[in-house]
C-alpha cells in the first residue's frame, strides 16, 4: 500500500480539498454551469462562414464588391427550373412565375432575377433554366431556407422541376452535428460500461465529462462576439471534448479503483489519483490546447476562432476532471463499483496479456518496428495526392434539393455553371465598363472557359465586373488550374496599360485561394506544434528521444490518417459503403485540424504510457521491464481509451455533412492506428532498441527544464 504522504503537492492537496468540500464544490459546479449554459446557449453569438478574409485575390474581389456593389453583400440562392415541355411554354412559364413572385415575397430576399427577363438564363436547348435570388444578410437563417425549399418543391410536379441550390441550401440540408453527438455519447458510455462493469463509475465518469464539454461549449458561444467562428466550430469543440473529457475522466477514476484495490482509504485514492492521473491530465490537455491554438500561424481569423473555442472546451473538461470528479468520488466513496454488471470489468487495471505482447516484440525489436512502419509508411503514400476543396451542391446527399439543382444546372449549362469567377475590375478615374471589353474577350477565348457574362458597371462608376464560367466543374482539379491561368497569364496581358485592377473572385475562387492558403501554412503549423509539445513532453518525461520519438510516431499517424482519408474520399475506396455520395478533394479546414487534435490526442496517450513506464523505472526496474511493465498497467485504460474516442469520431458518420464525415473518420484512423500500431508495436520496438538512451537528458537542459516531480 502506497502512503498518501508521498503525494502532497499541489494536486494531491487540491484532490484533498475537493473530496472534503465536495458539497462546496458540487454546489459551485451546478451553479455556475446552469448560469453559463443559460447565458451561452440564450444569447450565442451568430455563426461567421466568410472564409475570404485576408490578402487573397478573392479577398480583395469581396472587398471591392462591398465596397461598389452593396445590393450583392447579401448571399445569392439560385432556382433551377427544367421542363420537358420547354421552358417557354405557356404553362412553365405561368408555374414559373408564381413560384418567382412567391420567394420574392420572403424575408430576407431583396430581388429575384427571372429568366424570361435576364438573357443567358435559359439553356440552349430551352428545357432548363435558373433565377438568382438575391438576399440582404449572409447567410441566410436556415429556417427560412428550408422554407423556400419547401416551396420550391410543392411547386414541382408534372413534368416541371424546381430546385434551390446554393451555399446557404448546403448549410440548411447537411447541418453539422445533430444526432451523431448522440450517438457518439451513447456509444462512449457503453465503451465505459465495459470497461468498469460499473453502473455508477460510468455515471460518474460521463456526469464530469459532460458538465465539462456543456460549460465549455457554452463559453465557446459566448466568446464567438470576440472571436467569430464558423457553423463547424461546436462539431468540433463537441467532438474533441467529448474524447478528451471522457479520456480524463477514466483514467483518474481508474487510478481511484486501482488505490482502492491496493487497500487505500477512499480520501488517500482520491489524492493517489488526482496527483498521479491528475497530473497526466494536466500535462496531455496541455498539449492538446497548445496543439489548437498552434492554429494561429495559419493566420485565418475563423479558424483562430475554432482554435479557441476547442481550446476552451478541453479546458473546462481539464478542470472538471481534477476538481468535480474527486468530489463525486468522495460521495462514492468505496462503493464506485456499486450496480455491477455481471461478466464486465475488472477493479484491477495490469494487463498480464499486454505485459506478455510487450515482451514478444522486445524479444525481435527490429521485426516489430520494421514491421509497424511499413503498415504506417503504406497507408500514408495516398496522402502524397491529397488535394483540397470545399464541398458544395455536387457533394450533397443524392436527395437533397441543392443536389437536384446541380443536375438541372450541368445538364443545361454544363458541369462549369456551379463553379463561376467573379471577375472585379477597379477602373482609373474617367474610366467606364467599356474599358473591359478586350479583358472579356481574353477571358471567354481562353481554353477550359465556357462562357462569360456582360459587364456590369457599378453605381458610382468606380468598379466594374462580370462572371466567366468553366468548362468544368467546381471540384474538377482542371478548374483551380484555369484560375490560376486567368491570374497569372491572361488577365495581366489584357488590362496593361489600361490602370484598371483586376480580382478574380467567387466561391470557388474563394475555395482555391483557401486550399492554397492551407498547403503553403501547414508545414509551418506542424513545425510550431511540434516544437511546443516537445517541450512539454520534455519537461514531463524528461528524456530527448522519448519527446523525438513521440513526434515522430504522431507524424506517421498523420500521414496514415490523411492517407486514409485520401483513398475513402478522393479516389472512392469505400467511400458510399461509409456515406459519401461521390468522390472529391477533401475538404480544406479538414486537415488543418486533424493535425494538432492527433497531435495533442496521441500525447496523451504518450504521456499516460511513458509517465506510467518512468514510475517503475524510477521504482528500480530496469528499461525492458520498466516498459513490460507500464504497458501493462495502462493497456486496458489506452485501449478503452481509444476505443471510446474511435467510437465518438465515427459517430458522425451519421451526419448528412461531408465535411465532418471527413473529419470524424479521419480522427477515427488515426487514434486507431495511434493506440494499436504505435503504442502496442512501435513504442516497445523503439524503446527496447533504445536502451539506456531512452532516459538520455543533457546536464544542462536537465537543469533549465523546471522539476515538475
Amino acid at each position: 500500500m502506497t502512503s498518501a504522504v508521498a503525494y502532497q503537492g499541489s494536486l494531491g492537496r487540491l484532490g484533498r480539498f475537493c473530496y472534503r468540500r465536495r458539497r462546496l464544490v458540487l454546489l459551485l459546479w451546478m451553479v455556475g454551469t446552469v448560469a453559463v449554459l443559460v447565458v451561452g446557449f440564450a444569447f450565442a453569438a451568430p455563426a461567421d462562414n466568410d472564409f475570404t478574409g485576408g490578402r487573397s485575390e478573392s479577398a480583395q474581389a469581396q472587398n471591392l464588391i462591398k465596397l461598389h456593389f452593396p445590393e450583392r453583400k447579401g448571399s445569392s440562392l439560385i432556382l433551377a427550373i427544367q421542363a420537358g415541355a420547354g421552358i417557354g411554354d405557356p404553362a412553365v412559364h405561368d408555374r414559373a412565375d408564381a413560384l418567382m413572385a412567391q420567394l420574392a415575397t420572403a424575408r430576407h430576399v431583396t430581388a429575384v432575377r427571372s429568366p424570361y427577363t435576364v438573357p443567358g438564363q435559359i439553356s440552349r436547348d430551352g428545357t432548363a433554366a435558373f433565377a438568382a435570388i438575391q438576399s440582404d444578410t449572409n447567410p441566410l437563417p436556415a429556417s427560412e431556407v428550408k422554407h423556400l425549399i419547401q416551396q420550391t418543391r410543392s411547386a414541382s410536379g408534372g413534368g416541371v422541376t424546381f430546385a434551390l441550390g446554393g451555399a446557404d441550401v448546403v448549410g440548411a440540408e447537411t447541418p453539422y452535428g445533430g444526432i451523431s453527438d448522440g450517438i457518439g455519447a451513447l456509444a462512449a458510455m457503453l465503451v465505459i460500461l465495459i470497461a468498469f462493469g460499473s453502473l455508477l463509475a460510468m455515471g460518474l465518469t460521463m456526469l464530469a465529462a459532460l458538465v465539462g464539454i456543456g460549460s465549455g461549449l457554452a463559453l465557446t458561444f459566448l466568446l464567438g462576439y470576440v472571436f467569430p467562428a464558423p457553423s463547424f466550430s461546436p462539431i468540433v469543440a463537441t467532438l474533441l471534448g467529448l474524447g478528451v473529457g471522457i479520456d480524463y475522466a477514466l483514467f483518474i477514476v481508474t487510478r481511484y479503483r486501482e488505490a482502492l484495490a491496493d487497500g487505500e482509504e477512499p480520501e488517500n485514492a482520491v489524492v493517489i489519483s488526482i496527483a498521479r492521473a491528475g497530473r497526466s491530465v494536466l500535462f496531455a490537455g496541455a498539449t492538446v490546447v497548445i496543439a489548437m491554438l498552434g492554429l494561429f500561424v495559419v493566420q485565418q481569423r475563423l479558424l483562430n476562432a475554432t482554435a479557441v473555442a476547442a481550446s476552451v472546451t478541453v479546458l473546462m473538461t481539464m478542470i472538471a476532471a481534477i476538481t468535480l470528479l474527486p468530489a463525486l468520488l468522495g460521495y462514492a466513496g468505496r462503493g464506485i463499483d456499486r450496480f455491477k454488471l455481471p461478466y464486465l470489468g475488472r477493479t484491477g487495471s495490469r494487463s498480464p496479456m499486454a505485459e506478455r505482447w510487450a515482451r514478444v516484440i522486445q524479444r525481435r525489436p527490429v521485426t516489430g518496428l520494421v514491421a509497424g512502419a511499413t503498415v504506417m509508411i503504406v497507408l500514408a503514400i495516398p496522402a502524397f495526392s491529397m488535394r483540397l476543396s470545399f464541398e458544395d451542391n455536387s457533394t450533397e446527399p443524392r436527395d437533397t434539393s441543392g443536389y437536384a439543382a446541380h443536375q438541372i444546372l450541368s445538364q443545361g449549362f454544363g458541369p462549369g455553371f456551379d463553379a463561376p469567377f467573379v471577375v472585379v475590375a477597379e477602373l482609373p478615374p474617367g474610366g467606364s465598363g467599356a474599358q473591359l471589353a478586350p479583358l472579356i474577350a481574353a477571358v471567354g477565348h481562353t481554353p477550359g472557359v465556357a462562357g462569360v457574362t456582360p459587364a456590369q458597371t457599378s453605381r458610382d462608376g468606380r468598379a466594374a465586373l462580370f462572371v466567366a464560367y468553366p468548362t468544368t466543374a467546381h471540384q474538377d482539379a482542371a478548374t483551380p488550374r484555369l484560375l490560376s491561368r486567368l491570374r497569372d497569364e491572361v488577365i495581366p496581358v489584357a488590362v496593361q496599360g489600361t490602370g484598371a485592377r483586376v480580382h478574380v473572385g467567387g466561391p470557388t475562387a474563394g475555395d482555391a485561394d483557401f486550399a492554397a492558403e492551407v498547403t503553403a501554412r501547414l508545414p509551418w503549423l506542424i513545425g510550431t506544434v511540434i516544437g511546443l509539445a516537445l517541450v512539454l513532453l520534455l519537461v514531463l518525461v524528461r528524456s530527448v528521444a522519448i519527446a523525438l520519438k513521440a513526434a515522430l510516431m504522431t507524424l506517421l499517424s498523420v500521414g496514415a490518417a490523411f492517407g486514409v482519408l485520401t483513398a475513402i474520399v478522393q479516389w472512392g475506396w469505400g467511400g458510399s459503403a461509409l456515406g459519401f455520395p461521390t468522390t472529391a478533394p477533401v475538404t480544406a479546414w479538414v486537415p488543418l485540424f486533424i493535425f494538432p487534435i492527433l497531435f495533442g490526442l496521441s500525447t496523451d496517450y504518450e504521456v499516460f504510457l511513458v509517465s506510467r513506464i518512468r514510475e517503475e523505472y524510477d521504482a528500480g526496474a530496469d528499461t525492458p521491464e520498466a516498459v513490460a511493465q507500464g504497458l501493462g498497467r495502462t493497456a486496458r485504460v489506452i485501449t478503452a481509451a481509444a476505443a471510446i474516442m474511435v467510437t465518438v469520431f465515427l459517430s458522425v458518420l451519421a451526419t448528412p455533412d461531408i465535411a465532418v464525415k471527413e473529419f470524424g473518420l479521419g480522427l477515427a484512423v488515426a487514434v486507431f492506428l495511434d493506440a494499436t500500431v504505435v503504442r502496442m508495436v512501435l513504442v516497445p520496438a523503439i524503446m527496447e532498441l533504445l536502451g539506456s538512451v531512452n532516459w538520455w537528458l543533457p546536464r544542462w537542459l536537465d537543469r533549465l527544464l523546471p522539476q515538475v516531480g
